[in-house]
């Protein structure tokens, strides 16, 4: 069974830590958490201009795969359109929802290794930060791609696979921010761009485009985070060509 899938993604990777944020999700300053958010930050606005731009309308349908707290769901569905988004924590689930302001995002139970929507369901889907929490990312690419609607766009953010990367994402975090679980990220599930470029024209994704992603290396907020353990609600990111640490982009299923 699919599920079982994800049952074995938690003896590699501590998915479950995600289960005990509740409100931290939103207000934690001492735990990586934070440092998503103010990703997030960044790459919403560039989201909003891609569905825009490709898919020409306000009111999308949109899949968020491993919603969890809600960051995207939310900010989208605050942008108008029409927002689906499925985890597996429950209690992640309901933090989301409470944060919805919009009352309109349609938050459940569902699996990225079996998405509980038909074929073609949607517009856009989205995957950011998910990948590299999966032992199988081809089949949650694969997942991705059966429920978008042909010309539909798919979203990804996650960590390339390299010792830097390794040092930036992994090492960094476990010695300076505090609250940091254990195996919250695990390098063999890392992934080089190319592989990630592989997989999803196997599965009918193309016209990809990758951007690189980092933090902004010289700001205050970089020394504030060594010397007290916590994000600075001002930390900042920025794209760059580089995708040697993270990347994010989008491709297209075919039409």
């Amino acid at each position: 069974m699919e599920m079982d899938l994800a049952k074995a993604d938690n003896e590699i990777i501590n998915n479950k830590a995600y289960d005990l944020l509740a409100e931290r999700w939103y207000e934690a300053q001492d735990d990586p958490i934070a440092l998503l958010r103010n990703q997030h930050k960044l790459e919403m606005p560039w989201i909003l201009q891609t569905i825009e731009r490709f898919i020409g309308r306000k009111s999308a349908k949109i899949l968020d795969m491993g919603c969890g707290g809600g960051f995207l769901s939310n900010d989208l569905a605050a942008a108008g359109h029409h927002v689906s988004g499925i985890d597996l924590s429950d209690s992640s689930l309901k933090v989301a929802e409470s944060r919805d302001h919009t009352h309109s995002v349609h938050y459940q139970i569902g699996d990225v290794y079996q998405v509980p929507f038909p074929d073609s369901s949607f517009d856009v889907a989205c995957a950011m930060d998910l990948l590299e929490h999966v032992s199988e990312p081809q089949k949650v690419l694969a997942e991705a791609s059966r429920v978008l609607k042909p010309g539909g766009l798919f979203f990804f953010n996650t960590f390339n696979k390299n010792q830097l990367a390794n040092l930036v994402v992994i090492k960094s975090m476990e010695w300076f921010v505090k609250n940091t679980p254990d195996d919250y990220h695990v390098y063999s599930l890392f992934i080089k761009p190319n592989d990630l470029t592989k997989w999803m024209k196997e599965t009918g994704l193309h016209d990809v485009e990758i951007r690189g992603i980092r933090p902004v290396f010289m700001q205050k907020g970089i020394w504030s985070l060594i010397r007290t353990g916590e994000v600075p609600r001002d930390f900042k990111f920025t794209f760059s060509k580089s995708p040697m640490i993270a990347y994010t982009g989008y491709a297209m299923k075919m039409k």
